[in-house]
């Protein structure tokens, strides 16, 4: 007689959750900036597609691959051994390398907005844990590792989620035609992998962006006449 096996769930349950935390549908605003994209446009640096892929091959290469990802390497750890103190440590250090007052702003604000969305939902951390004021990769972190999200996949994610977020603006602004940001995509899910396997075998003393690009069309943003999105 055959008899019934227990399935272990965790596996999809965290596919789930991850699916969940990088959707577009995600209630946390990310969608109102641009990250300096629309002020790359407005200045004439990125004209077409292909100097939009390099733009933001750039901007993952230089910028999340030696920021937004170690860090997540970091902060998920310290969510799972309950460290307060490399908490606090890495969301101050992940705040200081915010070169404009528009890039600050996003950042506590994406992350004041998810843990009002996690606190709706019941699963924010124990009283303690959480910083003073969390940026949205910690509190990203926080959400990946309770719902047992690798670490691996937590950085596939959140880059995921970073170049839909690029496109959905390029589409909007630049204007970039959905067929062409299908285009950049397959272009650049292959990067997203290197750039996660780079990120994950940083030392500390390697760690920190190199995009005063980005930089530049943030602060041009902040003053920029007429914009799309939020400064």
């Amino acid at each position: 007689m055959r008899t019934a096996k227990a399935t272990d769930y965790s596996g999809d349950l965290a596919l789930l959750g991850l699916m969940q935390l990088v959707s577009p549908a995600l209630p946390i605003g990310a969608f109102a900036w641009s990250q300096g994209l629309e002020s790359a446009f407005e200045l004439g640096w990125v004209k077409n597609e292909d100097q939009l892929g390099h733009w933001l091959e750039g901007v993952l290469e230089d910028g999340l691959t030696r920021c937004e990802l170690p860090l997540l390497v970091h902060l998920q750890r310290a969510w799972a051994e309950e460290d307060a103190d490399a908490l606090s440590h890495w969301n101050a250090w992940l705040h200081a390398t915010r070169e404009t007052a528009e890039l600050s702003d996003e950042d506590l604000r994406l992350g004041a907005a998810l843990v009002r969305l996690l606190d709706s939902l019941g699963l924010l951390p124990k009283d303690g844990l959480m910083p003073a004021e969390p940026g949205y990769a910690t509190v990203f972190a926080w959400a990946a590792e309770f719902r047992g999200v690798t670490p691996r996949q937590t950085l596939l994610g959140f880059a995921w989620a970073w170049l839909e977020n690029q496109l959905a603006v390029a589409c909007k602004a630049m204007p970039l035609g959905h067929t062409a940001a299908q285009r950049l995509t397959e272009k650049l899910r292959p990067k997203l992998v290197t750039a996660v396997d780079v990120a994950m075998q940083l030392k500390d003393s390697e760690l920190g962006p190199i995009i005063p690009g980005l930089a530049l069309g943030s602060a041009h943003h902040e003053t920029q006449y007429s914009r799309l999105f939020r400064s």
